[in-house]
């Protein structure tokens, strides 16, 4: 028979595993069966263990128990953190604001700067989307001025992204020889003259066979104006030029050009050898230095400045009634890529630089045989990446 001690209690060996409660049976302390080993003296109860009270009054290491601090109770500790995440919240949510609404504000103001007009045609879709860019050297009002009066275009470009292939940037000199809609043989830049930004559009289609889907003509006051504003560019020229007519003075080499210097070396073509055809790589020259200064971090992402280059940039400039500053931007993008290592740059093959008109003037003549080909090899996209093209016979 299990031994027991005299108070009737769970040897010593075993400690009970919880006070039985008043007035009822005491639990079984040792499965049925188990042998017990017997006790001489009275078995001690196990020491129970309690928290120790916090003291009542308000001395060291009185008040609040740790608990409570922890679970954030109401001490002013807790209130200074959950103030300062508060405000820190605030703040982030209005930096947030800020980043959203300073672009979207830009980008309406910019829009409002634009001025439009009718310069589109109706003729078919061609594949792809085509640009054509006109620099208007309207004198008095576009950094020009001299004695001409009215208004021609200097620079010409088509800017064409194919559905596939390389994006081409084609300058088309001002002096190119073409029949001008309703008023027959001339100067491509004289469309302009005779009727305006339509009939610019209308002959270039013409010339070219892509449809124009974005008009944007651009005054040189603009292109003096952007330059400063992104604070020169770095233009080359392997030869000393004192240009009379363009007021160009330049020194053999590259140089950091201003906005009035730059625009000079755009327009000057008395002292180029190759005439129009220098010209219109020169100006490429100027676009693509533009390009690579806006897309500098420093100039990106500046606030003053990004006002200062939408400001000049697009007082001076002119789309037609369909295109606004996401259209530009657009053209800004695929400028860039036409200017970089994948684009495709140039003009359309020359036959001369001396071809004398009707009327006696000296113009620039295409090449009949390869400019058909020329034309469809661009709205294909068929040229290879960072081929340039066209130019003078035998280039």
């Amino acid at each position: 028979m299990p031994a027991r001690n005299e108070s009737g209690g769970a040897p010593r060996s075993i400690p009970p595993r919880s006070a039985p409660p008043a007035g009822g049976q005491p639990p079984q302390a040792i499965p049925p069966g188990r042998p017990v080993r017997a006790s001489a003296g009275p078995a001690r109860p196990s020491p129970v263990r309690t928290a120790p009270r916090p003291p009542a009054g308000g001395g060291r290491g009185g008040g609040t128990p740790p608990r409570a601090l922890a679970s954030g109770g109401r001490s002013g500790g807790g209130n200074i953190r959950i103030r300062k995440g508060r405000v820190a919240g605030v703040i982030a949510v209005l930096v947030l604001l800020a980043v959203i609404a300073w672009p979207v504000g830009l980008l309406i103001w910019a829009n409002g700067k634009i001025q439009h007009v009718e310069a589109l045609s109706e003729a078919s879709n061609t594949p792809g989307t085509t640009y054509l860019l006109a620099g208007s050297d309207a004198r008095g009002s576009g950094g020009i001025d001299d004695s001409t009066s009215g208004a021609r275009t200097d620079t010409i470009m088509l800017l064409h992204k194919p559905r596939s292939g390389p994006v081409a940037l084609i300058s088309i000199p001002r002096d190119t020889y073409a029949e001008i809609p309703g008023q027959g043989g001339n100067k491509v830049n004289a469309a302009y003259t005779y009727g305006g930004a339509p009939l610019l559009v209308q002959t270039v289609e013409q010339l070219s066979g892509l449809t124009v889907d974005h008009y944007v003509e651009v005054g040189f006051g603009g292109v003096s104006g952007v330059v400063d504003a992104v604070g020169g560019v770095r233009l080359c020229l392997d030869y000393d030029v004192h240009d009379v007519k363009s007021k160009l003075k330049w020194t053999k080499g590259c140089h950091v050009a201003d906005g009035k210097t730059a625009l000079a070396f755009s327009r000057m073509r008395y002292a180029d050898p190759t005439g129009d055809i220098g010209r219109a790589q020169r100006q490429q020259q100027v676009i693509a230095q533009i390009g690579k200064k806006v897309a500098d971090p420093a100039v990106l992402l500046n606030p003053a400045t990004q006002v200062g280059l939408a400001d000049a940039g697009l007082s001076a400039l002119v789309t037609d009634t369909d295109s606004g500053i996401i259209d530009v931007a657009m053209m800004g993008l695929a400028f860039r890529t036409a200017n970089g290592d994948d684009g495709v740059t140039g003009t359309p093959p020359i036959a001369t630089i001396n071809y004398r008109t009707p009327s006696g003037a000296s113009a620039v003549q295409l090449d009949d045989n390869q400019t058909p080909e020329f034309w469809a090899k661009i709205r294909d996209g068929e040229y290879e990446p960072g081929e340039k093209v066209g130019g003078m016979p035998g280039s």
